[in-house]
């Protein structure tokens, strides 16, 4: 098998809890590394997920750690994005917990990820996402415990 643990580091997009409520987003600094993934996991839904009470998942970007724009498909492998950098809607029951993966090549070096809830949320629904960066510029990676 092959050595991935020296060539990736993990930065916390969005702490693992129950939301029922926006988070506030946690800046992720990418200098140093080529390639990210952004990794969702979403629990069982705290309540029925509908176009009126639901949850959106936005990814921003920046070059400088002030001025945040929204990603758009051109700066993502693996999703289209319709507007607004939204990488994953929550719009339907969501009765099993889940893993999703979206691919980052925008080049921006500043990434942070919003769970916007809409809505009536009377009950939480776990969540956590996590960056994954590859391809160092130096490696091998630090661990990380």
């Amino acid at each position: 098998m092959k050595d991935l643990h020296s060539g990736v580091r993990v930065a916390t997009l969005l702490p693992a809890a129950t939301y029922a409520a926006d988070n506030t987003p946690v800046t992720v600094d990418t200098l140093g590394f080529q390639s990210a993934e952004v990794l969702l996991a979403i629990g069982v839904g705290g309540i029925t997920f509908t176009g009126v009470n639901r949850v959106d998942f936005v990814l921003s970007h920046s070059d400088d750690d002030t001025t945040y724009t929204p990603v758009t498909t051109a700066d993502m492998i693996g999703v289209t994005i319709a507007s607004g950098g939204i990488i994953r809607s929550l719009i339907a029951a969501h009765a099993a917990g889940a893993s999703y993966r979206y691919g980052y090549k925008g080049g921006r070096r500043y990434l942070r990820l919003l769970a916007d809830f809409s809505g009536t949320h009377a009950t939480g629904t776990p969540m956590a996402g996590t960056l994954l960066l590859g391809d160092p510029e130096v490696a091998p990676v630090a661990n990380q415990a």
